[in-house]
């Protein structure tokens, strides 16, 4: 199915008659009203993206999105683009901070090569679905042509709807990419209307004077293509990556088909703001899973308007921070589901 043409996708904002019915359940069960905070707003949220008073999570997914860097080249990360095939070996292997925690999330994993430099058609378990070998240095030129940054879209946007009919209905979203905070802190300055110094962090740990060239970088880059932060195919494609692009069409998948989208930290987050610019009402099925080191995360977050689950100094990537959600999001639904009314239970309520 394609989605390049305009983008013309079916999401809506969340039913209130599932909010209000969600609700009346959550106020019902032996506990003072709201006393278990963002877990009771998870539930809501959760009964009015399924659209079903009882919902039940059948099977998660945890998509891990892989590219390489042109700018890579300008020195503006602490390791070598030849990490990214490394990892991408690492995560089949099972060997990954993604593959132990999903597996401890009871999620399955699967990693995508959307542009890696090399070619890995060889790996068994790797999705292929390369939209480029590694963007181009777009302090020289355009990261993607327009074709490729839509096509990158559409390659999430068609394996969430794959994943989604096999019966996956909680998806998370990950990343493997060297350099790929500075396109994500571009994207960031760029739709958010943020200054580049505000929204770009140390990525991998650089040091002073590498952190210094990134900025530079990534403001020359902007004033060269000044990307039109209206147009996020314009943006992703003058200043993104494949990965990120990827990362968008799942989020797409996912708010059309009702199915609520976990993302990790400030890659996935960049591809937040891409569907957002799309579709604002990607938002009511979007869960942030944790607010990231990465200091142009907290810009992305509020831009989106969600609020993050987790705290807790994450900044790997991978999806680690979204299949530690996972967790979060079930117990919230078993809260929800297995908990006592105060009538079941005998339990006299409030007496005001």
């Amino acid at each position: 199915m394609s989605i390049s043409r305009h983008f013309n996708l079916q999401i809506h904002p969340l039913k209130e008659e599932y909010l209000k019915k969600a609700w009346e359940g959550l106020d019902n069960l032996t506990k003072p009203k709201g006393s278990l905070g963002r877990l009771e707003e998870l539930a809501a949220q959760l009964v009015a993206i399924y659209e079903n008073t009882m919902p039940e999570i059948k099977k998660k997914l945890s998509f891990v999105f892989a590219g390489d860097h042109g700018v890579a080249e300008e020195g503006v990360s602490a390791f070598p683009k030849e990490v990214t095939a490394q990892m991408v070996l690492n995560f089949l292997q099972g060997g990954g901070g993604i593959n132990v925690l999903a597996r401890h999330a009871g999620a399955e994993v699967r990693v995508v090569d959307v542009g890696v430099e090399r070619e890995l058609s060889h790996l068994p378990g790797l999705v292929i679905k390369k939209v480029c070998y590694g963007t181009k240095n777009f302090l020289k030129e355009r990261a993607l042509k327009p074709e490729e940054a839509i096509k990158s879209i559409e390659v999430g946007y068609e394996l969430a709807c794959e994943a989604i009919s096999q019966g996956y209905n909680l998806i998370g979203i990950g990343d493997m990419g060297i350099g790929n905070t500075t396109p994500s802190s571009a994207i960031t300055a760029v739709i958010t209307g943020r200054a580049v110094e505000e929204v770009t962090g140390r990525g991998t740990g650089i040091n002073d004077e590498i952190y210094k060239r990134k900025i530079e970088v990534i403001k020359r880059a902007i004033e060269l293509h000044k990307p039109d932060p209206k147009d996020p195919i314009d943006v992703l494609s003058k200043v993104g990556g494949a990965e990120i692009g990827a990362c968008a069409g799942v989020i797409l998948a996912c708010a059309e088909k009702r199915v609520p989208v976990v993302i990790d930290g400030f890659i996935t987050g960049a591809g937040a703001l891409i569907a957002y610019q799309i579709n604002p009402n990607i938002r009511f099925y979007t869960i942030a899973s944790h607010l990231s080191q990465e200091k142009g995360h907290k810009a992305q977050l509020e831009y989106l308007k969600l609020s993050p689950l987790l705290d807790l100094n994450l900044r790997l990537g991978e999806g680690t921070g979204a299949a530690l959600a996972f967790l979060i999001i079930e117990a919230a639904l078993k809260i929800y589901k297995e908990m006592a009314t105060f009538e079941s239970a005998k339990v006299s309520q409030a007496l005001i």
